[in-house]
């Protein structure tokens, strides 16, 4: 690296001047700050609040921690001696696994006193002054205006794309709007397109805020795409970087004579082998396939090869592009892939690295039980470990996901087999990503990936101060072609767009904080209404330069025998009319006499109208479709500007109107609203099903049930169903007070449901009693192995609708009444045993 010219000598010399804590904290850095990271600091520094969005691995995160920085040193007291409140900084995550995993790095930079824990089922530290949380964990503090807010100076937001999570959105714009107006965010965000309108907005609701967009990764990214044991570039780097011009050998390849030339080529350079092998490729031709590479038919041609998993993890660690991630968008396909490598023998393992492989699982798991070791697979799992091959999905059991994130970030486990859920924010960076299809199952239908999700697929490629080059391969498929997968490389961004609404226990919350009219307020600065607005601010555009134009027409089409607008308007009528009838062949008889009739009379209107004797009649008609087309194109885009305008604020008076109809809110003469009791109790209830679970306790429905009845019932409530899931026959439910519990609970669901589409609300999903069983017996203690099989799903799976229980369970213990809440505590306690209890933090 070349020395500093007097210039940039100078220049960083200004900016340690005038940034000296970012200076400092540069400098502390194991690697030199990149400008975005740098200029994101010195935004802190000067107090405002910033976005940062950047590639995924580029580094995002030293924006936030700098943050941390700057509030762990303020001092402890003022100026003028006076004690104060010591500021703190909240990190917060889109899932548990990365706050666990943030808290551990924060844990051991500033030790454990000062660094806690919120994530819903586990509670460390939650008064230090770093605490790192969930959002909504966070989103629940602000509207019961936690003591824990008090100095409270930095907040980060990682992964603030969740933001467009159809689900979980609107917790995130719930937090921007109602964070006290001192703190300063922290928004870290992966690329998206439209980062500068969301900029706008973040400056609108939170004041000064600084967008920072880098596009550009710290490790460069290679694109290769695997042909029969080839890796070829994707682009030619003999273009230039600037084209990004496909390489011609892939589009020769693609079409039918370059496959049949390539198939040729292999096939007399395997004869050539052969002949210093003794001869062994005829025969070995002629012999039936057995594993290696199998052939895969072509319309084109006779055979195209695609390469098995164990030969592209062997000609990977040939190549030194180990570690790797292979992503396989099924967790089936995932395992699968695991057990193909361990059956060839693949071993990517020294004899020291498997027994230090085994020391960690060991202490990492010791808190497993000896009697659900063989249930969760544990044996095979720790010797695929050991070869360095694993697989990581969320059917997996959390412990095993941690043990396996571990030994790859120690470079033990080699390949990792993975569906798309690890590309969220999981700090696992390779030195190599493997797609071995470019389309993925939506629950629907098989559809492509999108630009966005390849791109933080691919982001995991690449170690920083590790790699000098990440490589992302994709595997050759008959129907792959160069050019898409070339537009999927080089567009890195995708937009972000708001999934806002309101909810029950945001508008009780609302009312009670802000009364009615405030309430709306709010609601209306959310990005949601911001994204519509500026769609609106178009369309009306579009209306003004349609009228402009629509008054030209209008101009055009004059004449001067009559009212040509009125004559067009008749014609318009009559053939209208004459292409129903002509359509519609089989109306009954009284129809079709009914029609002819209004046909004959808008026929002798037109031609007795003065305009029908035009000489110029039909070119004047002729504006005058282009009149009426216009027109209507206008006429639709006003409807849309009226749906839109005010679009939020609406569906919150139609949730206010459920709530006062059920008794929830109370509207005076004057329109104000507050609360009633029913009302208090909700704004702690949160979740999709707010309203039901309130109403259920308001009308008693669970106070007969036991603890393992309790928590099946809770369990029904935040179950979501396969689509293919049919769910258990009556007669398999827990009999006695739970089965008439779970029905008079669906029949308060229907009524609910019935009353939101009344209100023009979307509903809810029925309920699903699909794991009713297998939580029954979880929480009477029953043994794994049963309640798995009983479940008909993986441990990881049991284990997260566990947790989700465990989270309505625990407000339940809080909100309801006596002996109730003693029913939901105990039924916590049963729930949360075994490997649901299991936590490494």
């Amino acid at each position: 690296m070349s020395d500093p010219s007097p210039a940039e000598r100078f220049e960083r010399a200004r900016e340690r001047q005038e940034h000296p804590i970012s200076a400092a904290f540069a400098a502390s850095q194991r690697f030199e700050l990149d400008p975005f990271q740098i200029a994101g600091c010195h935004a802190l520094e000067d107090g405002r609040s910033v976005l940062v969005a950047a590639p995924t691995g580029a580094g995002k995160t030293i924006v936030g921690e700098f943050a941390i920085h700057l509030a762990m040193r303020a001092p402890a007291v003022d100026d003028d001696g006076a004690r104060r409140h010591p500021d703190k900084a909240f990190y917060t995550t889109p899932i548990k696994a990365l706050s666990n995993q943030k808290f551990r790095e924060l844990v051991d930079v500033y030790g454990a006193d000062d660094v806690g824990l919120l994530t819903g089922d586990t509670n460390i530290n939650g008064n230090a002054r770093i605490v790192v949380m969930t959002t909504e964990v966070l989103r629940n503090m602000l509207y019961a205006d936690s003591p824990a807010l008090r100095g409270l100076r930095y907040v980060v937001m990682d992964e603030v794309h969740y933001l467009a999570d159809r689900f979980r959105g609107a917790v995130w714009e719930e937090i921007i709007i109602h964070l006290p107006p001192q703190v300063r965010l922290i928004s870290l965000s992966a690329t998206v397109s439209n980062a500068e309108e969301f900029g706008d907005w973040l400056d609108t609701v939170r004041g000064d805020t600084e967008v920072i967009v880098s596009e550009i990764r710290p490790v460069p990214l290679e694109q290769h795409v695997l042909v029969r044991g080839d890796l070829l570039p994707l682009f030619d780097d003999r273009a230039g970087v600037a084209t990004a011009q496909v390489n011609q050998e892939l589009m020769r390849i693609r079409s039918p004579k370059g496959q049949a030339f390539e198939n040729n080529r292999r096939t007399q350079s395997a004869r050539s082998a052969s002949m210093a092998d003794g001869g062994r490729y005829e025969a070995s031709r002629r012999r039936p396939h057995k594993g290696g590479q199998r052939p895969v038919r072509s319309a084109n041609v006779q055979r195209i090869e695609r390469i098995d998993r164990p030969d592209v993890v062997q000609l990977l660690d040939r190549a030194n592009l180990l570690p790797a991630i292979f992503f396989i968008f099924s967790r089936v396909g995932c395992d699968a892939a695991v057990q193909q490598v361990r059956r060839s023998g693949v071993r990517l393992t020294t004899h020291e690295e498997r027994l230090e492989i085994r020391a960690i699982i060991e202490e990492r798991t010791r808190s497993l039980q000896d009697e659900d070791l063989a249930v969760l697979g544990y044996w095979e799992w720790v010797e695929n470990l050991e070869r360095g091959v694993a697989s990581h999905h969320a059917g997996l059991l959390p412990a095993f996901k941690e043990v396996v994130e571990e030994l790859f970030k120690r470079k033990l486990v080699k390949v990792v087999f993975a569906t798309e859920t690890l590309a969220l924010g999981i700090n696992m960076p390779a030195r190599t990503v493997v797609l071995e299809k470019l389309e993925k199952f939506n629950g629907e239908a098989r559809v492509a990936i999108t630009s966005g999700e390849y791109t933080q697929l691919t982001g995991r490629a690449g170690r920083r101060g590790i790699d000098v080059e990440g490589h992302a391969v994709i595997q050759w498929t008959q129907t792959l072609d160069p050019q898409q997968v070339a537009a999927l490389a080089s567009r890195r961004t995708y937009p972000l767009n708001s999934s806002f609404r309101p909810t029950y226990n945001m508008a009780v919350n609302l009312i009670d904080q802000f009364g009615r009219t405030r309430a709306r307020e709010i609601l209306e600065s959310s990005f949601a209404q911001f994204q519509a607005d500026r769609s609106v601010v178009g369309l009306a555009r579009q209306v003004r330069e349609a009228e402009e134009s629509i008054a030209g027409y209008e101009k055009a089409m004059n004449c001067d025998r009559g009212d040509f607008t009125e004559y067009s308007g008749i014609r318009r009528d009559l053939a209208d009319l004459e292409k129903l009838n002509r359509k519609d062949a089989n109306a009954s008889r009284g129809t079709r006499e009914k029609r002819q009739r209004e046909i004959g009379g808008l026929r002798r209107r037109m031609q007795r109208h003065p305009c029908h004797q035009c000489p110029e009649r039909e070119q004047h008609a002729r504006w005058a479709e282009r009149y009426w087309k216009l027109a209507r194109t206008i006429e639709k885009t006003r409807q849309q500007i009226e749906t839109r305008t005010g679009t939020v604020a609406r569906i919150f008076d139609r949730v206010v109107e459920v709530l006062k109809e059920l008794d929830y809110v109370r509207i005076d003469e004057h329109g104000a609203a507050s609360l009633t009791d029913a009302g208090r109790t909700m704004r702690r209830i949160y979740g999709e099903r707010d309203l039901l679970v309130a109403e259920s306790l308001r009308r008693g429905l669970w106070n007969d049930l036991d603890v393992p009845s309790l928590a099946a019932l809770a369990c029904c409530l935040v179950y979501e169903p396969r689509r293919d899931e049919s769910g258990p026959g009556e007669h398999a439910l827990p009999r006695g007070p739970f089965r008439r519990a779970l029905s008079e609970t669906e029949s308060l669901w229907q009524r609910l449901d019935d009353l939101e589409k009344d209100h023009r609300l979307p509903g809810s999903e029925p309920i699903a009693s699909g794991l009713a069983v297998a939580m029954h017996s979880w929480a009477r203690g029953g043994l794994l192995d049963r309640v798995l099989s009983e479940a008909d799903m993986a441990a990881g799976d049991f284990v997260r609708w566990a947790k989700q229980t465990i989270d309505l369970l625990d407000q339940l213990s809080l909100v309801a009444d006596a002996p109730l809440a003693t029913t939901a505590r105990k039924a916590l306690d049963a729930v949360r045993r075994g490997i649901v209890a299991y936590s490494t933090v």
